[in-house]
Formats: C-alpha cells, structure tokens, sequence
C-alpha cells in the first residue's frame, strides 16, 4: 500500500478552510497561519487554490473578517 505524500502546508490550508467554511467568519489567528504558510512553504496548485477560494468567499462576501 502506498501512502500519499501531503505537505505541512496543504494539511494547514485544508484545516484552515474547513474552519472558514463551517464558521463563514476568518479570524486573525487564521489570516496568520495563511501567511505563514504564504511565506515559508513553496505551494502547489492545489494549495493556491484553497487560498484563492478563501480570498473569493470574502469578496463575494460569504465570509466575514474579524479582528
């Protein structure tokens, strides 16, 4: 049986995500953990894709920025 390799990053994005979606509020402590991962990981597609997903649901307005 062979194991998928999946990056830190991707695990942080996805945990991230779910939190977003289920609450439709993004925190601080969230924005930090995407930049985090923005500036010390290097991403694939996928990865850029939950952050570009998440930047789509708060413009459209679907998801609220909180201090």
């Amino acid at each position: 049986m062979r194991l998928l390799n999946v990056s830190p990053a991707k695990n942080v994005l996805e945990a991230v995500f779910s939190d977003v979606m289920s609450s439709s509020v993004i925190t601080s402590d969230e924005r930090e953990q995407i930049q985090n991962v923005l500036f010390n990981s290097y991403l694939d597609d996928d990865e850029y894709a939950i952050i570009n997903r998440l930047v789509y649901h708060v413009r459209r307005g679907w998801v609220t920025v909180i201090e």
